[in-house]
């Protein structure tokens, strides 16, 4: 198998996403593989074997005739397989420790600042107010994580150690060490009713979607230490009810939500989401990707490819992920 053309499409104007930064990358570690930045006028289309995209236009990639893998630059998927035109090749997510560890680092991060009561003490701090409230420890709260992927599983057992009960929900059966696992329909009810502090790592599908919604918040613990539960959605933008969300929040149904993901980015200027009192709002960055590891997984992979391995990590259409 010689040695193909590897085709970066990125759009987007973000800083962390600058198409030369990735392209850059990509040429010091693709080892004298030609790599062309799209759009390309002087491309001829038929060189081009494989393409590492991020948001890609719908149907860009239908246009290289052969193409034989695609490579998903960020974690979710769901914005490729929505495109119908999408070719029928591997399409390959990316699975490196970086991107686990810092979303490991996201959710411990914001379990923390609301098990800490971090809301409280910062209003407190602008209202020049030394009125601390009990501190209960981290073994009277519990922490549901919704998806017990790569990702999930590493901030269920991070959080473990850190002394918290974890639990978790997943469509199958799964089993962590040291985390109360539950899985399909059947076992959802129960896994909420014991959660205090929800977070969502789902990946976006058609029975995933809209998933985070009144009917779910309901049904969390009502006696959480923190007074009410708490929502923290890293997943994907899709899997939340956001008119659900703020009624929740405004009725207490819900005491807060850190929330990194949304159906719109970027959030409208005029979002409630941006100023309500009871929100944490990050520009989805809660696993920023590093350019260096993930291009270097690519030209791994594509190395292993041409010399006749499997690709790893390849995505079920069947399952969207």
């Amino acid at each position: 198998m010689t040695k193909g053309t590897l085709a970066v499409l990125i759009n987007s104007t973000q800083q962390n996403w600058l198409p030369e930064r990735w392209k850059a990358r990509f040429d010091a570690v693709c080892g004298g593989r030609r790599v062309v930045l799209l759009p390309d006028a002087g491309l001829d289309p038929a060189e081009v074997h494989y393409a590492a995209v991020w948001k890609p236009v719908p149907g860009d990639l239908g246009s290289f005739p052969n193409l034989r893998a695609i490579f998903n630059l960020g974690a979710g998927v769901d914005a490729l397989m929505a495109d119908k035109s999408l070719p029928n090749v591997p399409l390959v997510r990316v699975a490196v420790p970086d991107l686990t560890n810092r979303m490991t680092e996201y959710v411990v991060l914001h379990v923390l600042m609301h098990h800490r009561q971090e809301l409280y003490l910062r209003d407190s701090q602008r209202a020049r107010r030394w009125e601390p409230k009990y501190q209960w420890p981290a073994s009277a709260v519990t922490v549901g994580v919704m998806g017990l992927g790569t990702l999930g599983a590493d901030a269920a057992d991070v959080l473990r150690r850190l002394g918290f009960r974890v639990a978790g929900w997943s469509r199958s059966p799964r089993t962590i060490a040291g985390v109360e696992c539950f899985h399909g329909t059947a076992g959802m009810d129960a896994f909420l009713r014991k959660t205090d502090i929800l977070v969502s790592l789902l990946p976006l599908t058609p029975d995933t979607n809209g998933i985070l919604n009144r009917d779910v918040f309901t049904k969390l613990n009502r006696t959480s230490p923190l007074g009410a539960p708490v929502l923290i959605n890293a997943g994907r933008g899709g899997l939340q009810n956001e008119a659900d969300i703020l009624a929740c929040l405004d009725d207490g149904t819900l005491g807060a939500a850190s929330l990194d993901v949304f159906v719109q980015e970027p959030q409208p200027k005029d979002s409630r989401f941006w100023t309500h009192p009871k929100v944490v709002l990050t520009p989805h960055n809660a696993a920023d990707t590093d350019a260096d590891a993930i291009s270097a997984y690519v030209a791994e992979q594509i190395a292993r490819f041409e010399a006749g391995g499997a690709l790893e990590n390849v995505v079920d259409r069947g399952r969207g992920y």
